[in-house]
């Protein structure tokens, strides 16, 4: 059976081609977006050319919820090329939608999200070794002061100790860990080769449990995304901007 979504490159760029009616393939598609996310391309495009005029307002609804992944992991722009008035219409007009960029073709989207500026980020490969948490404590606190963000140094340290804690001790393989900084916002994650744990149940008292809710509060959003080779990268956002909190406790440490 010939593919119905396949996924290339073009200059950094993530096209995931639509090459079926939308209302067969959404669900797809929504994978091959999480997909080419978890690869840190410079941004994501979605090729509708080939994806033909008819589309249900179920189709359009979850395309639009695209507009999630732009939301809640931050500096990674998703285009959506339509030759389609109504789709575009549609995007534009959902809420999640309008953080998406819609074009009319592929070649405007893909112009577009290489004009934005490339994101900063800097990565780390860890073995699984008791350690690992400690280097990765010290590599974002690093990466954190050459940014000029040391106010986000404590928050940082737990929520990537505990992310690298968690993958190191359930994938029992090397992880790669990144820091990328974005508008207001640095993002961690870590990759590994175990598949996704979503599905399971976790109780707040297990390792993996206690890591979920340490990064709930810690972190501005949080979540999981599949990989291609079958493992997974968990991430987190943490906000970079100082609370009014922050600056009158600094203000009194001064004084």
């Amino acid at each position: 059976m010939p593919a119905r979504v396949r996924t290339r490159v073009v200059s950094e760029v993530a096209v995931v081609e639509v090459m079926s009616p939308l209302d067969d393939v959404f669900e797809e598609l929504d994978l091959a977006i999480e997909l080419a996310l978890a690869e840190s391309p410079r941004g994501v495009v979605c090729d509708l050319e080939d994806a033909g005029e008819g589309a249900g307002l179920a189709a359009l609804e979850m395309l639009a919820t695209a507009g999630r992944h732009v939301r809640d992991w931050p500096g990674t722009p998703v285009a959506v090329a339509s030759p389609n008035p109504r789709v575009r219409q549609s995007l534009t007009a959902h809420p999640l939608g309008q953080h998406l960029m819609v074009t009319e073709s592929i070649l405007p989207a893909v112009s577009a999200v290489l004009a934005l500026p490339a994101l900063t980020a800097q990565w780390l490969r860890l073995s699984a070794h008791p350690a690992s948490p400690d280097t990765a404590c010290d590599f974002v606190t690093r990466a954190l002061i050459e940014w000029g963000l040391g106010q986000v140094i404590p928050s940082a340290s737990l929520a990537v100790s505990e992310l690298v804690a968690s993958s190191t001790m359930n994938a029992g393989t090397e992880v790669d860990l990144s820091v990328v900084k974005g508008l207001g916002a640095i993002r961690l994650a870590v990759r590994d080769d175990r598949p996704d744990l979503r599905r399971q149940p976790y109780s707040h008292h297990d390792a993996h449990g206690r890591m979920l809710s340490v990064i709930a509060v810690l972190s501005r959003t949080f979540g999981v995304l599949p990989t291609a080779d079958g493992g997974k990268v968990i991430w987190a956002v943490l906000s970079t901007a100082r609370s009014a909190t922050d600056h009158e406790r600094t203000r009194c440490e001064a004084g």
